[in-house]
């Protein structure tokens, strides 16, 4: 359904020249149709709604004003590009819609740590979550695939997870987040022929950030939800998480404006070195599905897959990282033997 509808947009928009026009820090080169986005979160949220509210009996109404808050201003911005502070306020609007109604995060467990309560903190730390995570995917959506894919394999971890401890509606809601991806995805392949553009990306961040929040009130108030489930999201969506986060770090200490458009991901790095949107966006979408089968394993029987999963992220982080320092040398040399 996904397929068919991002065609029938993409035929639209080209009629009313819809573009994505190219500039000194896009990593494509031609102009390109954007806001395909739009049709997953049509998809998403319809499917959300007739689900929750007919079948399971649990619809949280929050959820679907908060994701279609975001989704309004980041189409908007798709056509008119909003200013930040527009956006950002209604980010936090709607992160505050669903800690209102759905609560916050109370603990988190930390394996070989054990439970780390967040205190009074938990609500403040919500917050930044679902704001960080609706800005951080859009900050990711910056290469033909790497978002589509993300969302097709987290939204298979939340499938396979919710099936494991038993949440129908966290199930349902991530495959169909992550067959209506690979339905875009398939048109958002190197080459794209459509971008995903701010309504797609920010909306699968927010719902991201928000799922285990909506799963707690399916589940219940239970000690194993609130230890398990913030960690869980954030691992499905780590390599993001970590991107996003050591690129903001990275321009705060060499000063740099960190609201302002650039280049500096490591997967933008990467691009800029030569490698290819495929081969990136493979090689994320692998090291997600990787995590994805490690905690679903470790969610069956910790024991020895406590570990495996510690080995998993840490060598996924140095991964990243050596890249990163791979290429900097290699610009190192290369500036010495211009001199």
């Amino acid at each position: 359904m996904t397929y068919i509808g991002v065609e029938i947009f993409y035929r639209w928009s080209l009629q009313r020249k819809l573009l994505d026009i190219p500039n000194e820090r896009s990593s494509h080169t031609i102009p390109t149709v954007r806001g395909g986005g739009l049709i997953i979160v049509l998809i998403c949220l319809t499917a959300y709604t007739l689900y929750t509210f007919f079948v399971t009996d649990n619809f949280q109404w929050s959820y679907l004003i908060g994701a279609s808050l975001i989704a309004l201003v980041s189409w908007l911005d798709d056509l008119y590009s909003i200013s930040f502070g527009w956006r950002f306020l209604v980010h936090a609007l709607s992160a505050s819609i669903i800690i209102s109604t759905l609560g916050h995060f109370q603990a988190i467990y930390i394996p070989f740590f054990g439970k780390f309560n967040f205190g009074a903190a938990g609500t403040v730390l919500t917050f930044l979550w679902i704001v960080w995570m609706t800005n951080a995917y859009n900050f990711m959506d910056g290469i033909d695939g790497i978002a589509g894919m993300q969302a097709v394999t987290a939204g298979i971890g939340w499938l396979a997870i919710g099936s494991l401890l038993g949440i129908s509606s966290t199930s349902f809601y991530g495959g169909v987040i992550a067959f209506s991806s690979l339905g875009f995805l398939i048109h958002n392949w190197q080459p794209a022929k459509i971008f995903m553009g701010d309504v797609g990306s920010a909306f699968l961040g927010f719902s991201f950030a928000v799922l285990p929040l909506l799963s707690i009130q399916e589940w219940g108030e239970n000690i194993i939800n609130q230890l398990y489930l913030p960690l869980i999201t954030v691992l499905l969506v780590w390599l993001f998480v970590f991107d996003t986060i050591f690129t903001f770090m990275r321009r705060i200490f060499r000063g740099k404006k960190v609201w302002e458009a650039h280049r500096g991901h490591i997967y933008q790095r990467l691009v800029i070195e030569g490698f290819s949107h495929r081969a990136i966006t493979i090689l994320y979408g692998l090291f997600s599905a990787l995590i994805a089968l490690t905690i679903g394993l470790w969610l069956i029987n910790k024991g020895v897959w406590e570990i495996v999963l510690i080995f998993m992220i840490s060598f996924q982080t140095l991964s990243l990282l050596f890249c990163l320092q791979f290429i900097q040398k290699g610009k190192h040399k290369l500036n010495q033997n211009d001199m």
